[in-house]
């Protein structure tokens, strides 16, 4: 069933268009993928047109991945090519951050948009506090080990991301640096998680949003085609507005905007949920 007529398409696809944009413009600023910006960014423009509140925090979500998907890929093979991945490591970890991804896809299809929402509050609160701190000295080891315990990260990693549509970077390059690697090489080797993570997780939200009702126009399941159609491009031209401006803050006023971005997500939803 179509909530949205037909007419209705042209402002909600301008309304898309400035997403793009925004989430583009701050993905550059805070060198990151970009689906912590995207899918806060869609949720306020299906807000702002009347999307179904029952189904508007999953579309944001489903949708957001779908534009994760080619972004991360793109991130993955310009990391790959200067050399800064640990193949062997991505080797070791996909299985279990996989796994993660359909365990997430799986409780994301069973629960509502508040249990999303609460996803955000939690985990979007640890990564303001991580980023405030700004501790870049913290160490676990040397090295990585072989532990168990690793994996069961990854899987992690790969079921929050779901759930949150991003491509796990921060958690990933969090694991990284605790562990010795250089930063360059955590960041490197975290962009191979986010295809990963975001193809499986957008074929997941379009099988759980298969059939539901109250979807807009050009929904596959919980993934509006049109929406990831136009931000894609718009965000990838605002990119590196954003990073020109990023390129000339020093590295503790980024983390500190970021969490002061981050902050403003966590309270936005906060305060949708008691208002």
């Amino acid at each position: 069933m179509i909530l949205i007529d037909w007419p209705a398409v042209l402002p909600f696809a301008l309304a898309l268009v400035g997403v793009g944009f925004l989430s583009g413009f701050l993905a550059g600023l805070f060198g990151i993928g970009g689906g912590a910006v995207v899918v806060i960014a869609l949720y306020e423009a299906f807000s702002a047109i009347g999307i179904d509140p029952t189904v508007r925090m999953h579309l944001a979500t489903g949708t957001a991945l779908a534009v994760l998907a080619p972004t991360t890929f793109r991130s993955f093979v310009v990391h790959r090519a200067r050399g800064t991945v640990d193949i062997d490591l991505v080797r070791r970890l996909a299985p279990a951050v996989i796994l993660g991804v359909i365990g997430g896809v799986g409780v994301a299809s069973k629960t509502g948009g508040e249990f999303l929402k609460w996803v955000w509050i939690v985990m979007g609160s640890f990564l303001a506090i991580r980023m405030g701190l700004g501790r870049d000295n913290w160490r676990l080891g040397s090295d990585i080990p072989q532990s168990l315990a690793v994996e069961a990260y990854a899987s992690f990693v790969g079921f929050i991301s779901a759930l949150m549509s991003v491509g796990g970077g921060a958690f990933m390059t969090l694991l990284m640096t605790l562990y010795g690697r250089s930063l360059h090489q955590a960041v490197g080797t975290s962009s191979a998680f986010g295809p990963l993570i975001a193809v499986p997780a957008m074929i997941g939200f379009a099988w759980a949003g298969w059939g539901k009702p109250h979807l807009p126009p050009g929904s596959i399941g919980y993934i509006n085609v049109i929406g990831a159609a136009l931000v894609i491009p718009t965000g990838l031209l605002a990119a590196p507005w954003g990073a020109r401006l990023g390129h000339g803050l020093t590295k503790r006023r980024l983390e500190c905007a970021f969490a002061a971005f981050m902050s403003c997500v966590v309270l936005r939803y906060l305060f949708g949920m008691f208002a």
